[in-house]
């Protein structure tokens, strides 16, 4: 029995909808408008948290960017225009995906660079490797007649 309201309160809790931080007061009462606020909102870093979208974060200045976004959605702005407004307020930073570009392609190019640095590193010691024993059985396999003589000598 016990286990059976551990499931049902497990299944509860992971059925629940996250909590997101839009206030009701800040809900556009056209949902198409509401839709593509969401989805900007998503996109958009909360530059106090920092690693939340601003429609996850409680902040202050989370709000007023949503507000902000709403605002320009409503004005007639596409979605490009509005995330390029806050891209030339905020900088890229704002954005939680930054656009490829030169000065973010070591963000975008470096972990793959650090990777294939990594492969080849392991490949230069697994052949040093290989080589290294190779030469060590081949030394080992070359007996001088001093040393096939040597047998001989020993007597137990």
């Amino acid at each position: 029995m016990k286990r059976l309201c551990l499931v049902v309160a497990v299944l509860t809790v992971a059925a629940l909808p996250p909590a997101l931080a839009v206030e009701p007061d800040e809900i556009l009462s056209d949902a198409a408008l509401e839709a593509r606020a969401r989805v900007l909102s998503k996109e958009l870093r909360c530059m106090v948290c920092q690693n939340q979208s601003i429609d996850d974060s409680d902040a202050p200045l989370a709000r007023d960017l949503r507000i902000l976004v709403r605002e320009h959605l409503q004005a007639g702005e596409s979605d490009r225009q509005v995330i390029d407004f806050l891209v030339a307020r905020y900088g890229e930073f704002v954005l939680l995906r930054p656009r490829f570009s030169w000065h973010t392609a070591l963000l975008w190019l470096g972990p793959a660079a650090v990777l294939l640095v990594g492969a080849c590193g392991l490949l230069v010691l697994a052949r040093r490797y290989r080589t290294g024993l190779n030469r060590a059985t081949a030394e080992e396999e070359k007996v001088t007649p001093a040393e096939a003589a040597r047998p001989s000598e020993i007597s137990y």
